[in-house]
């Protein structure tokens, strides 16, 4: 499990913060998307660039991170599409690269 290192750490978590896979990826997911909306693109290339699995290499998509699930298929995020590291040229909807 390849997280992006983007939360905080902090001395008073909750003690009752569930930090399974599921709640961490939905809680990132929720970061993510400030910080992608809130940082210019270079800098989120550099940032996502860090978790890119080697082209030789298949990657573990993560659930509320990678993709969502809508109608029973796969809508990759616009974090998934930074780790890319380019457009794929699909018109996707997430996609955070300028047109």
């Amino acid at each position: 499990m390849n997280m992006p290192a983007i939360l905080p750490v902090s001395a008073n978590l909750n003690e009752r913060a569930c930090l399974c896979q599921t709640c961490l990826s939905k809680k990132l997911a929720e970061k993510l998307s400030l910080l992608i909306a809130n940082t210019p693109h270079h800098e989120l290339l550099e940032l996502a660039a860090r978790y890119r699995t080697p082209a030789n290499q298949q990657a573990a998509l993560q659930e509320h991170l990678d993709f969502s699930m809508e109608d029973g298929l796969m809508v990759f995020s616009a974090w998934y599409h930074l780790k890319r590291g380019t457009c794929c040229g699909n018109g996707c909807r997430h996609c955070p690269y300028p047109k």
